[in-house]
């Protein structure tokens, strides 16, 4: 039944992309030919803004781009996860000889090398000269291709900083030289792994095998995710990984929920506010890029500030969503309730009035502002 509601999305996806993708032939002298790709971009992708958006490469984006794709958008949309550009790499007839390896060294040769070295040194710097692609690079593959995208952690700087590897097909001493690797690396690395109870049993013996050398790891450069599903086979299992590996991946990008609340807003030793600024900075710092100010996380850190009757994070917030959001609503709502809690009832009235001039919010609207008012006269009044 999950494969069935999986598929069904997937044709939702599929059916509602089709229209969004960009297809691009990209001549290729590594490979002496030419090589279909699938892009997708934000849905307010604008070329001249001062933004830059993660990179997701998906390999055998024959049948793995749209459910990437579909998902970004997805998740994107209700701000759980940034918005990302999507490249999908068509493989086609080509597959087999692009993610061969030697039966000696176990490495690329000949073809899979040429198919190597035209993702690093001519698809990536043909998208970031195209489009605002930050950094903050992820590939992703199945089968064949998942063991394939290993390679790249080999570099002496690995060029993608997140690996989603759905049921590989692992080479040969790959597993022990991923255990090896890791160990060592010194950049945040995101890897995660996938297999299912009902994979290919020979596919699924090695990810076992391989989980438990990676998650024996004590490296805190390394955040290591691992998913067996339940009833999932070799196909099925992508469907529930992908969203997994994503919600791994941009975890500190999240909005802040009712558990990381509980657990680290209301426990921060600093402030509610010092914690909202440092939870952006650390997205930034981690991610290559800037997040804006979401509401969801506004109002967090207005009710832990209330809740802790600190002033000093609602006066530094509210001064904070004025200089983000002058035309909104937001920026009055969070002043009326600031002078509120100095119990100036008159400011905070002319606050809630001048409201009703400006752009609602996701959930300020002009009702609540009414509310607002109208609460504020009965204070003035008592």
């Amino acid at each position: 039944m999950k494969n069935f509601y999986f598929l069904l999305l997937v044709l939702f996806f599929a059916t509602n992309l089709n229209a969004q993708a960009i297809y691009k032939t990209l001549n290729s002298y590594k490979l002496g030919a030419d090589r279909e790709l699938k892009i997708q971009l934000p849905r307010n992708y604008n070329p001249e803004e001062k933004r830059n958006y993660p990179l997701i490469i998906v390999l055998d984006g024959d049948y793995l781009f749209e459910p990437i794709a579909g998902n970004i958008d997805y998740q994107s949309y209700w701000e759980d996860i940034p918005d990302c550009i999507v490249v999908g790499v068509k493989q086609g007839d080509s597959r087999e000889d692009d993610l061969l390896y030697d039966e000696e060294t176990y490495f690329p040769k000949e073809q899979s090398a040429a198919f190597y070295e035209f993702i690093s040194s001519e698809l990536l710097p043909y998208i970031e000269g195209e489009y605002k692609a930050s950094n903050f690079r992820i590939i992703v593959g199945h089968d064949l291709s998942a063991n394939f995208i290993n390679y790249y952690l080999f570099k002496d700087k690995p060029i993608f900083r997140a690996f989603i590897a759905l049921s590989p097909d692992f080479a040969p001493e790959m597993t022990t030289r991923l255990h090896q690797r890791l160990k060592i690396l010194d950049q945040e690395t995101f890897y995660y792994l996938a297999t299912g109870d009902a994979d290919v049993k020979a596919l699924r013996t090695s990810i076992i095998k391989s989980d438990s050398l990676i998650s024996s790891i004590e490296n805190e450069k390394v955040l290591y995710k691992f998913d067996d599903f339940d009833d999932a086979n070799h196909y099925g299992l992508v469907g529930q990984g992908i969203p997994k590996a994503l919600n791994q991946i941009f975890g500190l990008f999240k909005p802040i929920n009712a558990r990381e609340y509980k657990e680290k807003v209301l426990t921060y030793e600093e402030s509610p506010y010092d914690y909202l600024i440092k939870k952006y900075q650390d997205i930034e710092y981690f991610y290559g890029f800037e997040k804006k100010l979401i509401e969801n996380d506004i109002r967090a850190i207005a009710a832990a500030s209330n809740k802790k009757d600190d002033f000093y994070s609602l006066e530094k917030l509210t001064k904070l969503v004025k200089k983000v959001f002058p035309e909104s609503m937001l920026s009055a709502y969070y002043s009326g309730m600031l002078y509120e809690k100095e119990g100036n009832y008159r400011k905070a009235l002319i606050q809630y009035k001048s409201g009703l001039l400006l752009q609602p919010s996701q959930f300020i609207d002009k009702e609540i502002m009414l509310e607002k008012m109208y609460d504020t006269q009965e204070a003035l009044n008592d």
